[in-house]
């Protein structure tokens, strides 16, 4: 079976992700999970997007992008 969302107007890939998982690093997962609607930044309402199985790494509070830098460390 697979887990799909239905978007609402305003939804963005972060927003999307916090919703399902509590953290926005399940965003890329997501984003690989849809590929058709990766160019998208403002969903409208009613897009349905496919959810990839959640893995345990989402417990981050850094962006997918900031993965592997210090959390609260000087750089």
């Amino acid at each position: 079976m697979t887990t799909t969302y239905r978007t609402i107007q305003g939804d963005t890939w972060d927003n999307v992700a916090y919703k399902l998982t509590g953290s926005i690093n399940f965003m890329t997962d997501l984003m690989a999970a849809n590929f058709d609607h990766v160019d998208t930044v403002f969903f409208g309402a009613g897009i349905i997007l496919t959810v990839p199985a959640i893995t345990d790494d989402t417990s981050s509070t850094l962006p997918p992008w900031r993965i592997g830098e210090t959390e609260g460390g000087d750089e």
